[in-house]
């Protein structure tokens, strides 16, 4: 993935992000890329861009699904150059905040659901759905996925890690997360890439802070307690 310097729209948005703010080339080696960062550092703007430079829809879905305001064309799916070993066709883009416009989508469509289950995603808990979808229609391709463990408690996060472990065996899928989920992190032979800093950098999951600030919270709560709540007092 290459951005590229003569399509970068200076001081238009998300140009501003540091990360974006200059051109950079990056090759991904491994079948999931995890990206951390403080909110803000530009992971779902990143995520967005590629998802439209690939052709999926910028609100959420694959090629085929085109619903709200969110199908504007993003100024940075313009300037990232995206390059294969194996041309990409196929995927799914997922926004955990506009799912719900997704599913909305899927029934002003008449879907039939049978691609998820047999059941109306609205019909579901909004961790099921995600399950539903992460089951039924993820498959091959390219799935760029921003915050997935939004929706999901810790036991289907790990239940999300199984079928991730699924996809990447069978090595016709490749996944790219944004997530905040020490959990997610762990996964076995990922990569981590910070966008603290407005850099990429490789991290071993126990660098990252959400990792190093979770431990440290479950091993001594008191102790983060004591400083947030003297700030009040």
């Amino acid at each position: 993935m290459t951005l590229r310097e003569e399509r970068r729209q200076h001081g238009v948005h998300p140009f501003d992000i540091p990360l974006l703010a200059r051109p950079f080339a990056w090759t991904l080696t491994t079948p999931i890329t995890f990206l951390v960062g403080e909110n803000g550092s530009g992971k779902s703007s990143l995520l967005e861009g590629m998802a439209a430079a690939v052709g999926f829809n910028p609100g959420g879905g694959n090629r085929d699904h085109r619903f709200g305001p969110e199908t504007e064309r993003s100024p940075l799916g313009d300037a990232l150059a995206l390059s294969w070993r194996r041309r990409v066709t196929g995927g799914f883009f997922l926004r955990a905040e506009t799912f719900f416009n997704f599913a909305s989508y899927l029934e002003e469509v008449g879907s039939t659901f049978a691609a998820y289950g047999g059941t109306p995603l609205h019909g579901m808990s909004h961790g099921e759905a995600f399950l539903a979808l992460f089951h039924h229609r993820f498959q091959s391709g390219l799935f760029l996925l921003d915050e997935p463990e939004a929706a999901l408690s810790p036991q289907r996060q790990l239940a999300f890690l199984s079928i991730l472990h699924e996809l990447s065996r069978a090595g016709t899928a490749q996944f790219i997360i944004a997530t905040h989920s020490p959990i997610l992190l762990a996964f076995p032979g990922a990569t981590v890439l910070s966008l603290d800093g407005g850099m990429l950098t490789s991290l071993d999951y126990t660098e990252t802070e959400h990792f190093r600030v979770t431990r440290d919270f479950l091993n001594a709560p008191e102790r983060f307690f004591r400083h947030l709540f003297a700030k009040g007092e």
